[in-house]
């Protein structure tokens, strides 16, 4: 069986291409900003539970308003117990922030775990090209997942905010890649 790979052609309109700097800048910030987080990794976990906590209040109070702005009518009670449940899980996380970031540590240390084992069986069980790969993935993510619980509950209160300087740096190498290539377009 043969694989094509199809390179889709994308035309980036001129009004973007004559802004790539911006989008240089914007890429050179969130790794400046990704670093920060990695450096002052601890601070970086309060801040995103804090921040995560005021976005579901935020939700919380919207999904409370279209609940009372939609009326009676049969979803009216699943919008108030969602809204609700929102509420107190924004509030958990707001007043509360370094318990959160324990308990969601765990989470992402069994996801881990789960995760990179059902990567090795995939790619034991599938042929697939790079299959390697994915059992290397696979590996890795369980490797990953055993650092983390093992180091538990004192990772829970830096490995959000690794975990998220990480994701900056990768998102603003990002952003510098596609500004770099609109410059040369």
């Amino acid at each position: 069986m043969t694989s094509y790979i199809q390179e889709l052609q994308v035309q980036v309109p001129h009004e973007i291409v004559q802004y790539w700097g911006w989008f240089l800048a914007l890429g050179v910030a969130l790794v400046l900003l990704g670093a920060a987080a990695i450096a002052r990794s601890f601070a970086a976990t309060v801040a995103t539970m804090l921040f995560f906590g005021w976005l579901l209040v935020f939700a919380s109070a919207i999904e409370i308003g279209q609940a009372i702005l939609v009326g009676h009518w049969a979803g009216f009670f699943y919008h108030l117990l969602s809204a609700i449940l929102f509420g107190i899980a924004g509030f958990i996380l707001i007043t509360r922030p370094l318990i959160s970031a324990e308990a969601i540590t765990i989470l992402i240390a069994t996801l881990f775990l789960v995760s990179g084992i059902f990567q090795l069986i995939a790619a034991v069980a599938v042929a697939t090209p790079g299959r390697g790969w994915q059992a290397l993935d696979g590996i890795i993510t369980f490797i990953l997942g055993l650092l983390v619980l093992a180091q538990w509950p004192a990772s829970g209160l830096w490995v959000i905010g690794l975990f998220v300087g990480i994701d900056l740096i990768f998102y603003g190498a990002l952003w510098i890649a596609l500004s770099l290539s609109l410059r040369t377009s």
